[in-house]
């Protein structure tokens, strides 16, 4: 404990504040210990009412105007943390025991032993050290517990809670599953409207996104303005990292098409929320030292993920998957969006838009799959497939964005957005 020990004596002899300052006398010099002394349990109360800095009583039981029984139930009430010694005659059993049913740490005998006593409050005060030590660990294991709520699951967090040791700084190579989100035009939208709504309109936003992250126990990585940058089979290992992830990105665009919809109906013309998603190996970890924490990803991987995410301005989709991702799940349920070509890359990127299955089991998309190959192979008929299936479903972005291509003499799958 930092600091002198301060104790509460509370005895009606005259001669108790004399001998108790005499016995330690080599301690209260030392400042590691400080005595207060009252008379009987009603003074005793009125002291610990300004004197927050008692940890310990010293009590008699036998005292006139209040006596230690019932001043010992008063500090069960209102001084809980305080650990309290009482004093009894020799033989005094009956009180004893009372005193212990009523919270007593524990007793000393008159005529007192000052030995004894000390042992005593030495033992009563190293019971409180440890105490207050758990107390204080507690806390601050609830603290880094609420800490990490804000980034894992509820349960990664459970997960990470049982580990040994708090998060430590350093990374490790593997593979996850990367998912970046943007909601177009709100740069502008921030600009024009009240201060008062943008702030409920995002924060009601990142937590909508955020909880489907949770949900499907995923990190939240970054939070930067609108945009969300998540990833699945970190810092827990998890199989299934890929399927996850498009899981998420299925609920997050679900969510963000029903809020904008919501804003709409208020006056507010929100913009769509653009997802890529991407699965690689990547350096995780926790960057930036004890005094900062960044639980972050470095790595190609995180870096297409975030390009995905920006190709469905060209394409016209609102979800965008790499090859990868694809190839981690059996039965993926999706269309093929196109060969990327992407910035830093020597080699395109087969991108998908994931699917609900019914979606997926469609005949309009088995058409498209049947005119994508046509394009692919630079088949001319792809024309008129891809007109057909235009004309079937005229609010479908992808489809169109297929068909101007092959209208302006582009027979191939190949799209160049390494400069956009």
């Amino acid at each position: 404990m930092s600091g002198p020990v301060r104790i509460l004596v509370v005895d009606d002899e005259p001669d108790v504040e004399a001998l108790i300052t005499q016995k330690f006398r080599r301690d209260i010099r030392k400042k590691e210990m400080e005595f207060v002394f009252a008379h009987d349990g009603q003074e005793a109360l009125d002291v610990l009412e300004t004197d927050t800095d008692v940890l310990m009583v010293l009590s008699d039981i036998n005292m006139p105007r209040m006596d230690g029984l019932t001043l010992l139930m008063h500090l069960e009430e209102r001084h809980q943390d305080l650990k309290t010694v009482v004093v009894s005659a020799y033989g005094d059993m009956e009180n004893i025991r009372t005193a212990m049913n009523r919270g007593a740490f524990d007793f000393v005998t008159k005529p007192i032993e000052f030995d004894d006593l000390e042992v005593t409050i030495k033992k009563t005060l190293g019971y409180l050290e440890e105490h207050r030590t758990l107390q204080r660990e507690k806390a601050e294991a609830e603290l880094a517990r609420a800490t990490l709520s804000r980034y894992f699951s509820p349960s990664v967090v459970e997960t990470m809670s049982q580990n040994s040791g708090p998060m430590k700084p350093g990374g490790e190579r593997r593979e996850a599953t990367f998912l970046f989100t943007d909601l177009t035009g709100f740069t502008n939208l921030v600009e024009t409207t009240d201060p008062d709504i943008i702030v409920e309109l995002l924060n009601a936003y990142i937590e909508g996104v955020a909880q489907i992250v949770f949900a499907n126990d995923g990190t939240v990585m970054k939070i930067i303005g609108d945009a969300v940058q998540a990833t699945f089979g970190a810092p827990i290992r998890q199989a299934d990292h890929a399927a996850r992830a498009v899981k998420s990105a299925l609920e997050i665009d679900a969510f963000a098409e029903a809020f904008r919809s919501g804003w709409k109906a208020r006056g507010v013309d929100l913009g769509t929320t653009r997802i890529g998603v991407n699965t690689g190996e990547a350096i995780i970890g926790n960057f930036g030292g004890d005094s900062f924490f960044d639980y972050t990803a470095y790595g190609d991987a995180v870096n297409t993920a975030a390009r995905l995410e920006s190709a469905n301005k060209t394409l016209g989709t609102r979800i965008c998957v790499g090859e990868s991702v694809v190839a981690q799940i059996e039965g993926f349920a999706g269309r093929p969006a196109g060969l990327l070509m992407l910035a830093g890359k020597s080699k395109s990127l087969a991108a998908f838009e994931p699917l609900s299955q019914e979606q997926n089991l469609s005949d309009v998309m088995d058409a498209y799959r049947a005119a994508y190959e046509q394009l692919a192979s630079g088949d001319t008929s792809a024309r008129q497939s891809f007109a057909a299936l235009v004309a079937a479903l005229p609010d479908d972005p992808l489809m169109l964005f297929h068909l101007q291509r092959a209208l302006g003499g582009t027979l191939d799958t190949i799209i160049d957005i390494s400069t956009k």
